[in-house]
């Protein structure tokens, strides 16, 4: 099995900074893509950003410019930089990644357990 842990959600003023931080661990033989997805309530969830395992990203309109997303394949973890936070950007953000694992073939996708994001006007 694999566990993704987050962490470095809470609470920040409009215009503030915070670091998102996901580590992956178990029979890790390769992880593909990962990214950062948040859920608001009563919205659906959407994609923020993705990292390809050769760093190619993609962002969601809505926070080009202003959040990047990087990798440390040596330690299994993604990280998302989130700066120049606006109300609008609280949610619960989630780490997503596609892996594959020594124990059987293909990949699968696994889940963070969410951390919450709340930015102040």
């Amino acid at each position: 099995q694999v566990q993704l842990v987050e962490s470095g959600g809470g609470l920040v003023q409009a215009g503030g900074s915070l670091r998102l931080s996901c580590a992956a661990s178990g029979s890790i033989r390769r992880i593909n893509i990962m990214g950062w997805y948040r859920q608001a309530p009563g919205k659906q969830r959407e994609l923020v950003a993705h990292i390809t395992s050769g760093g190619s990203t993609n962002y969601v309109d809505s926070v080009k410019g202003r959040f990047t997303i990087f990798r440390d394949n040596a330690n299994n973890a993604v990280y998302l930089q989130m700066n120049s936070l606006k109300p609008e950007d609280t949610a619960v953000y989630y780490c997503n990644a596609d892996v594959s694992t020594w124990r059987n073939s293909g990949s699968y996708d696994y889940w963070g357990q969410g951390t919450q994001v709340t930015v102040s006007s």
